[in-house]
């Protein structure tokens, strides 16, 4: 349903649960369960390529995974599988602006 596409894309999750109320197909009913238990993670795509925040795009995630893998790679480096989770969350949270430096 090109509706529910374009209510989604504008992370419209209730509207979009409004469109398939009266339905009663098991996919339907699927679907709409879907929405409710993961509508936190429903984003509004339409604003954020509106404002030029980030790229949606498979290129760039997947230009971000080949530059983790060669750094990981890097002759002579060493990395514990135990820190890998804690440098990428530095690093997410690096390019989010999420650090803030007090001085």
């Amino acid at each position: 349903m090109r509706q529910a596409q374009t209510l989604l894309w504008k992370g419209q999750v209730d509207e979009t649960l409004a469109l398939f109320v009266n339905l009663r197909q098991k996919q339907a009913k699927n679907f709409c369960a879907y929405l409710q238990k993961h509508r936190h993670r429903i984003v509004n795509y339409a604003y954020y390529q509106a404002e030029g925040i980030c790229s949606i795009g498979f290129g760039a995630v997947e230009s971000a995974i080949k530059q983790i893998d060669r750094r990981i790679q890097i002759s002579g480096a060493q990395w514990k599988a135990d820190n890998v989770p804690q440098v990428l969350a530095h690093r997410t949270a690096y390019l989010n602006d999420l650090f803030s430096l007090k001085r």
